[in-house]
């Protein structure tokens, strides 16, 4: 009676830890599912920051010309 309880245990605890290994898993591919999102998101922002003044200093130079 008490092997099977003690069998019954050990068995969990591997389920158990098969379980954890596929949250942590999970977790990371969230984890890096938000940061590469984040990327996408705001890189396009930061090129844009940079761009707009270097293109409107350019506009406005030509202008400025003629």
């Amino acid at each position: 009676m008490e092997q099977d309880i003690l069998q019954k245990i050990d068995e969990q605890d591997k389920k158990i830890d098969a379980i954890y290994k596929s949250v942590e898993k999970t977790r990371k591919y969230i984890l890096w599912t938000f940061v590469f999102n984040i990327a996408i998101f705001l890189l396009p922002i930061v090129g844009l920051i940079i761009a707009i003044p270097w293109f409107l200093k350019t506009i406005t130079s030509l202008y400025s010309l003629g």
